[in-house]
Order: C-alpha cells, then structure tokens, then sequence
C-alpha cells in the first residue's frame, strides 16, 4: 500500500463522448491511466423537454489515480483540453486518498524510475 498523502484521485465528470479525451490529456500529462465510468446529470440546468419528455444528459466521470506531485500538471492539461473553465463543459476535482492498493505494477515503475534518476 501507499503511505497517505502520496496520492490523490482526479475525478472529471464531462458530458457523454469527452471521457476519452480527458483520459488522452491526463496521460499527455504523467498519469498511467484512468476509468471512465457513465451516468447522468440531475443539475437545475441538465433538465430540458423535447415535447414534454424530459431529457437527462449523459455524462462520463473518469477517475484517475495519480502522485500527488504531478496532479496540477494533470488538472492543467485536462482543463485546457476539454475546456472545463467555460460554463457547461463540466467539472473536476480531486480527492486525497489515504490508501491506496493493487497498484504494484505502478510502484515498480516508479522505483525504476527512481533507480535511473539517481544514477544506481
């Protein structure tokens, strides 16, 4: 497992069809990957009528985990490509994750990253 404060969850909710977009962003930027996950938006301005029929939008929420110390960069990179600082694209956040598990694959990238870095 992680120590705390090494890592932090990026959530990005985007509207149906950006998932893929935020993810190729965040990876531009240092992280490994992420999942996108579906749903719908309930927000006071996601309810509009086709002929009375209500419409919810889709939306697509990716969840990526990343080292703590490259997460603006990453926030950066997906604000920029999916345009999340105008009004109605979407919105994002992080969240610090206090453990973190069934990730070895990436702790040993990292350490060989360490390891060529520091010239062993």
């Amino acid at each position: 497992m992680s120590s705390e404060g090494d890592f932090l969850l990026v959530v990005t909710i985007v509207k149906k069809g950006w998932g893929d977009e935020v993810v190729k962003a965040s990876r531009k930027a240092g992280a490994q990957g992420g999942t996108i996950l579906y749903g719908r938006g309930t927000g006071i301005h996601e309810n509009k009528s086709i002929l009375g029929l209500m419409i919810e939008p889709e939306k697509e929420i990716v969840l990526t985990i990343t080292e703590s110390c490259i997460a603006d960069n990453i926030l950066k990179s997906i604000t920029e490509a999916v345009k999340l600082d105008e009004p109605g694209t979407g919105v994002g956040f992080t969240v610090p994750l206090e453990k973190v598990f069934g990730i070895t694959r990436y702790f040993c990238e990292m350490h060989d990253r360490s390891q060529k870095s520091s010239g062993s």
